[in-house]
Order: structure tokens, then sequence, then C-alpha cells
């Protein structure tokens, strides 16, 4: 099949992603992980793509894919190839879902979230429906997970084990038809050939089961790096607070040279004053991965 023809041939470069769901304006804790995945892509010579994940249509917001992409030209990000959306890419979502049922990793699953009283992404399913839906009407579609346990060495967090069978079997099609973040998101990995993944520690959990999908697709796995939350001084996350407002960028260099120090990258104070070329120049040739050891949360000041 022309994906797997595609996703399954050698990689010979290194690619980076930065994929931004258009359900609202990038905010600083938006810019802490595009500036880390950016300053980690270029420091290895990689190519860095935009993708927007807009599969989930309820949420998505009218003009906010736009909006971030200009957004991202303001800061001075340059990115490689075409941007790639994930509404353009539901036929793939569902050849994967196929391939899994083939092989048996798949079941109907006719719990709601207020049955598990638990959000699926946050694991702790089960089992409930492995044997079929317990009750008519809508079900969704979960992903057998293996009973092995998932190892990887994370860029920035260290070696990282995962028992599957404590997070339980995932959804990779909604109830309302849609493909899952955790199903999607392996597949347009593999699709655009991504090799380095780095994104917020908030996604460190959803490692495991999107490492278990690749292997039971026969899909590459990439390098993975979880760079530290932003969170407010009090420990809160961003979401909703005062410093959830969109982007400036009238101050992108002050926001770009603070977001680096949140990155423990110490940059000089007067390089805030600089242009938006220079801070970049400065922040690539200075970029400093272990500084970031073991770091899952950076607060803002108060």
């Amino acid at each position: 099949m022309a994906r797997e023809r595609l996703a399954r041939r050698p990689l010979t470069t290194h690619t980076a992603r930065f994929a931004p769901s258009p359900t609202g304006p990038l905010h600083l804790g938006s810019l802490l992980a595009a500036v880390g995945s950016y300053l980690d892509a270029r420091a290895v010579g990689a190519r860095w793509l935009v993708r927007i994940e807009d599969l989930d249509t309820p949420r998505v917001v009218p003009g906010c894919a736009d909006g971030m992409l200009r957004t991202l030209e303001a800061f001075g990000f340059e990115w490689d190839g075409d941007v790639l959306y994930q509404s353009t890419r539901r036929d793939a979502y569902r050849e994967a879902l196929a391939e899994l049922t083939a092989a048996g990793r798949t079941f109907r699953c006719s719990c709601s979230r207020k049955d598990l009283a638990t959000d699926d992404d946050a694991g702790g399913y089960t089992g409930t429906c492995r044997s079929g839906p317990t009750r008519t009407g809508p079900t969704s579609v979960r992903f057998r997970v293996s009973d092995e346990p998932i190892h990887f060495d994370d860029l920035f967090q260290g070696p990282q084990t995962f028992d599957l069978a404590s997070f339980g079997d995932v959804v990779v099609e909604r109830r309302d038809g849609l493909a899952s973040y955790q199903l999607a998101v392996v597949i347009d990995d593999a699709f655009q050939n991504v090799t380095r993944v780095v994104r917020g520690a908030d996604l460190l959990s959803s490692t495991p089961w999107q490492v278990d999908l690749q292997t039971a697709l026969s899909l590459p796995r990439p390098i993975y790096g979880h760079l530290p939350l932003l969170l407010e001084a009090d420990g809160n996350k961003l979401s909703k607070s005062r410093h959830s407002v969109p982007l400036d960028p009238s101050v992108a260099p002050v926001a770009l040279v603070s977001t680096l120090t949140h990155l423990s990258q110490s940059p000089p104070p007067e390089l805030a004053h600089s242009s938006i070329k220079e801070v970049w120049k400065w922040a690539i040739r200075h970029w400093n991965p272990p500084a970031l050891a073991g770091k899952a949360n950076v607060h803002l000041s108060a």
C-alpha cells in the first residue's frame, strides 16, 4: 500500500516537527515547545516541519491555524516544506485502523468517559469491553496494548519504562468516527519521516501507547525528547491564566529570550534588545540540551 511504502522506506536524514492544534492562539507554553523543537532540530541539521493537528473538528477554531502560522513567521521560525493538515489525512488513518483490526489488535468499546471516571488519554482503562461492548449504542475502537513493558531513552528526561497494562487499551477511533490523537500522530510522524519528536512533558505518558502502535504497524520509532512544562509561579497550568494570552509579535525578541531562560539556556540579558535573527543565531549556536536533564516543570516569575 502507498502509505506503507512511503512510511517504511529507510530514513537518511533527521526530521523534526512542531504540531499545534488550532483550538486557540499560540501562547507562552506553545512558544516553549516550538523553540525547544526548533533548536533541537537546527542544532543537528534536521529538517523542521509544521503540522496542523486539526483532526478534532468540533474543537477547531476557524482561522486559528492561519493565525498560528503568521505568529510563527513573526517570531522568526522557518519551516521546511509545506504545512501538513491532519484533516486531509483521514483515509490514511482508516487504512491503519483496518490493518490493526485485521491483526486482531482492536475491539469495540461502549464505555463512556463518565463510565470510566477518567480521561482516555490519561490511561487507566480496565478492559471492560475487551470481549465485546457491554451495551448497545455508539462505540469507540480501542487498541489492545501489548503485555511487554515499553522502554526508551528520552533526550531530556532520561531512561523511561512504562507498564502498558497499567495504562490500559487506548482509543484509536472515537465514537464520532474520528481517529484519535494517539493513532493520527503515529501515522503522520511515519508519513513525514519524522525522526525526532521534541514536545512538552505533558505528552510523555502518551509515548508508550505511540511506541506500541508503531510496533504493531511496523513503523519506525522516532527519538523522543520531552521538554519541561511552563507553569504559573504557584504551580498551576497556564491554561485559562493571565499567561495564556496570545503571543505578541511586537515583543518577539524579549519573549524568545525569556523562553530560552525557561529552557535553562542562560542567554545574556542584552540579547533581548537584539533582532529576532540575532536571537536565533545565538540560540542555535549555544543550544545546550544537558541543561534540561530531568526537568519536568519550570515556573514563571510571580
